[in-house]
């Protein structure tokens, strides 16, 4: 057993947790940190999305009273029906347009200029979003969108398809400027990211199942229970996190980091292309 690619799973599978539920792009610090572990040829890729398994479980965990209490009340309650139909909708789109750009857009916008771009773009895009009125929110709960907030969020969630973006800082920023309130965005952005991340991990497992075998099956393990456990910590501090902070701090760590990207790319340190 290689120990230390172990230690490297681990790794990895902690910046997963820490960075998938946060609106920085958990692909670019991926990127970063795999780069910088030696660990980034192609099965490592795989690795990277199918850990966000591990990551998805812990939201599980932390909103099983929701989902518990959501599928008991499905084939009887209106507004149980309502909410679980709006996470299907909000997921569609991904499906949909993920099948018949997503190869294209691995091809062609895996570069450190669209991924700085998108660092930065997104930063500031969080800066006037925190500056709106209060008074343009009008959903304070998940429960109460219908299901053209859900398709309208779940068409910004696709554009978390361009590298840098971040999944959750599209739907939680995009979700606020519908007219979202904070806690409602982001909670809607947890169970959008159960149906989405799962099926993205199980469609890269099988499509990349000739590079993967028996021997494997450690390293995804250890990956799997790091980004499980720090998933768990970081989604519960966030939940806590926004019931008296804006995401602000949050614009200008994407700022940085994509000046970041565009430094480690122009030295040689990372090599920030797909394939």
């Amino acid at each position: 057993m290689d120990v230390l690619l172990l230690v490297k799973a681990a790794v990895m599978g902690v910046v997963e947790g820490l960075t998938e539920f946060l609106p920085i792009s958990s692909t670019g610090h991926l990127i970063l940190a795999g780069s910088l572990l030696g660990f980034d040829d192609a099965k490592a890729k795989v690795f990277d999305i199918a850990i966000q398994t591990g990551a998805i479980f812990a939201v599980i965990l932390v909103y099983w009273q929701k989902i518990r209490a959501t599928l008991v009340a499905l084939p009887t309650e209106r507004q149980a029906q309502r909410f679980a139909l709006n996470v299907l909708i909000g997921f569609f789109p991904a499906v949909v347009l993920g099948l018949l750009f997503g190869k294209a857009i691995k091809a062609h916008l895996f570069t450190p200029v669209v991924v700085a771009t998108t660092f930065i773009i997104g930063g500031f895009i969080i800066l006037w979003a925190e500056r709106r009125s209060p008074a343009a929110t009008r959903v304070e709960s998940v429960d109460d969108m219908t299901p053209l907030d859900a398709l309208k969020v779940g068409l910004v969630q696709c554009l978390a398809m361009v590298p840098g973006t971040s999944r959750s800082g599209a739907t939680i920023i995009g979700g606020m400027l519908l007219g979202l309130s904070r806690k409602a965005a982001t909670d809607y952005s947890f169970f959008l990211a159960m149906p989405t991340l799962i099926g993205a991990g199980a469609y890269s497992l099988y499509k990349e199942r000739a590079l993967l075998s028996m021997a494997d099956l450690p390293m995804f393990a250890v990956g799997l229970v790091f980004s499980f456990i720090s998933a768990w910590l970081c989604v519960r501090w966030l939940l806590r996190y926004i019931s008296s902070h804006s995401f602000v701090p949050f614009a200008y760590y994407r700022i940085v980091f994509g000046v970041i990207v565009l430094v480690t790319s122009w030295t040689g340190w990372v090599r920030w292309v797909d394939g």
